[in-house]
């Protein structure tokens, strides 16, 4: 096991996006993992492979540092949520007071899963893009619970897992700072035509900040971002 290298967890959308150049600049050997839980927005899934390509081709420097991918499937969890994002339902406000779209112990189990990945790979450091600052209500994207998780993780597999999130303190406008930071104005432009984060999995209408519906939760946050963003840089 060794700490130079890393694990993302990256499902081909924004924030992903920006952990992945987060992970190739800070760490020498970077590998990536994305989940199949059957959500409605697959397409995001069709997007990993081109983003990975993009990065190569944009950014040489990350090259030598970009590992393979892997994919694994977790369809049969997705299942057993019926929520918003795994099936057609609208996303609303449920009686709990989280929205539809929470997909019930799915960072959870992500992470559970990119851990015992990790232990094969040598990887000791899991990569996260869980933002407890403006996210819509997610209870696993907590820094609490990632924090108990990491312990957990550590406790049953005797190895010092980190689970780093370098999003979790920032609001979205912040996030596309820290792209445009990383990778300048080239890791912005692949995150607006290359990810998808729309929770529709819409990719019919390209907007300043990226493809989506425009309408539901992800679009919306996504784009009150960017605009903030644009109006603190001018």
């Amino acid at each position: 096991m060794t700490a130079d290298g890393a694990l993302v967890l990256f499902s081909g959308g924004q924030d992903s996006t920006v952990c992945l150049a987060y992970a190739l600049d800070r760490y020498r050997r970077v590998e990536t993992v994305g989940f199949d839980y059957g959500q409605r927005h697959g397409i995001e899934l069709d997007c990993r492979k081109r983003v990975r390509e993009e990065i190569v081709h944009r950014f040489p420097q990350w090259e030598d540092r970009l590992g393979p991918d892997h994919m694994l499937d977790l369809r049969s969890f997705g299942a057993i949520g019926e929520t918003a994002l795994t099936t057609n339902a609208e996303i609303v406000i449920l009686e709990s007071g989280l929205p539809s779209s929470f997909v019930p112990g799915r960072n959870l189990a992500f992470f559970v899963y990119a851990a015992a990945l990790g232990y094969r790979r040598g990887f000791t450091v899991l990569v996260g893009g869980m933002c407890e600052t403006d996210y819509s209500g997610y209870p696993d994207c907590r820094d609490a619970t990632l924090r108990a998780l990491q312990e957990a993780i550590r406790l049953g597999t005797n190895i010092d897992f980190a689970i780093e999130t370098p999003l979790m303190s920032r609001s979205k406008a912040e996030t596309w700072a820290l792209a445009h930071d990383l990778g300048g104005d080239a890791l912005v432009t692949l995150i607006v035509e290359r990810t998808h984060t729309c929770y529709k999995g819409a990719r019919g209408t390209r907007y300043d900040w990226g493809y989506g519906c425009g309408t539901c939760p992800a679009c919306e946050l996504r784009a009150k971002g960017y605009w903030e963003w644009r109006e603190r840089v001018g």
